[in-house]
């Protein structure tokens, strides 16, 4: 592990008192986010997916040269997004847990859902596709999470057991915006936190994060419904998805 101050922070130990705790609660949450890469399923319950809404590695993403692996993108790399045309990469976030007993499962907490093939519409996603809860998908104009899409048949959470470690990636834009994963309309990552398995390599280009941006669509925060409607607009996306999960099994 890097212990020398200019490697985990990008620069000289400062020296003021207010400036010296910065750098210490830096190096030791460095400390915490490498230890986070060999948590056992134990220690990994304790995490929320509020910490980071993100693909699975390997999932497919629309670049301005075709589809490519979430993990082989780049910051500079250009995107066609949905709503504002096309958007360079500035940073790709990187969450990884491992499991620390084989024969035990995947926690619920870092377990992805599964969004099958054709479970959103003829061709979409084009194949399954693997993200954690609480990232959001664009539909009918509204971000939704993912979580609050589940189904049990086309939309799951799934047991990953075929993985002894999860590595989840998301991708940082010019502006909060919708990216093709798979074909499918997702979120770009909103809000940057050190809790991301690489936050020194953001904070060593951009400093402390920004406040959090307006994001680019109206955000479903609920799928409780309110007195004054029988349903929603996420009622109404549930239910028209379980209607074509339907037609799929």
């Amino acid at each position: 592990m890097a212990t020398d101050d200019k490697l985990s922070t990008g620069g000289e130990a400062p020296h003021d008192n207010d400036s010296r705790r910065r750098f210490l609660t830096r190096n030791l949450t460095a400390v915490g986010v490498i230890l986070a890469g060999s948590m056992t399923s134990k220690s990994a319950s304790a995490t929320s997916w509020s910490a980071g809404c993100c693909f699975l590695r390997g999932t497919k993403i629309r670049t301005l040269d075709g589809d490519r692996n979430i993990e082989d993108l780049v910051p500079g790399d250009v995107l066609p997004t949905l709503l504002g045309g096309n958007r360079r990469i500035q940073w790709v976030a990187r969450h990884s847990y491992r499991k620390g007993d084989a024969e035990k499962p995947w926690v619920e907490d870092v377990r992805p859902i599964r969004i099958m093939r054709s479970a959103i519409a003829p061709g979409v996603p084009s194949r399954d596709l693997y993200l954690s809860g609480e990232h959001r998908l664009y539909v009918d104009g509204m971000l939704v999470r993912a979580c609050n899409l589940v189904n049990g048949t086309t939309i799951l959470v799934d047991a990953a057991e075929q993985w002894d470690e999860l590595e989840y990636f998301n991708l940082k834009l010019e502006r909060h915006d919708v990216v093709f994963a798979e074909d499918l309309t997702c979120e770009s990552l909103l809000e940057v936190r050190e809790t991301a398995a690489n936050f020194a390599d953001y904070y060593r280009t951009y400093g402390e994060p920004q406040a959090e941006e307006t994001p680019c669509a109206p955000v479903v925060r609920s799928a409780a419904s309110p007195w004054l409607d029988r349903r929603t607009k996420i009622d109404v996306v549930r239910d028209r998805l379980e209607e074509r999960a339907l037609t799929l099994v």
